[in-house]
């Protein structure tokens, strides 16, 4: 007889009231440790970016919510979870199809910055790879260097017969 296994924990992004990320986030920890299942809901944040500001002539840096009005939660989706996340003051509910979230794929937890998970990929310099994502999508590139600690990939592209170096994240191109 298979022992059963325990589902994944998996990232789910629920929309909330613009501006009550914080109390979300805090209100879903507190009833997660109050009802002993922190191994059921494991995380919840929403990713901030340091940007530069520029006020009164000063320049000064400050976070800024990367996505306001949603929070993300990493846990594993059962009757309980999905019901005290869905009724939090200040949820309006998960994102997805239908009446089922839909969890977040591991490409899309790294691109939104909610969670960094390295990706191996076997791609060597001087191969032509194809960009799948952002402002060269569908263009081809001459790989010119791998970077495996930093998740990063260096290519030439041809915009209108002119080389440009450029550099992506791995999870941005594809080998052809």
């Amino acid at each position: 007889m298979e022992e059963n296994k325990k589902p994944e924990p998996r990232w789910y992004v629920i929309h909330t009231y613009s501006g009550y990320e914080n109390k979300v986030k805090q209100d879903i920890e507190h009833v997660a440790k109050a009802r002993g299942i922190q191994d059921l809901i494991l995380e919840v944040k929403y990713p901030v970016e340091e940007v530069r500001e520029l006020k009164d002539g000063k320049s000064r840096t400050v976070s800024r919510k990367r996505f306001p009005g949603y929070v993300m939660v990493k846990m594993i989706k059962t009757d309980e979870t999905w019901y005290i996340v869905r009724n939090t003051r200040g949820v309006t509910g998960f994102v997805g199809m239908g009446k089922e979230p839909i969890p977040l794929s591991d490409e899309e937890v790294v691109a939104m910055g909610i969670e960094y998970m390295p990706i191996e990929i076997d791609i060597e310099v001087g191969e032509t790879v194809r960009i799948i994502q952002g402002p060269f999508e569908n263009f081809l590139g001459r790989v010119i260097a791998v970077d495996k600690e930093r998740q990063k990939i260096k290519l030439i592209v041809n915009l209108m017969g002119k080389d440009a170096p450029t550099e992506l994240d791995f999870f941005q191109v594809q080998k052809l």
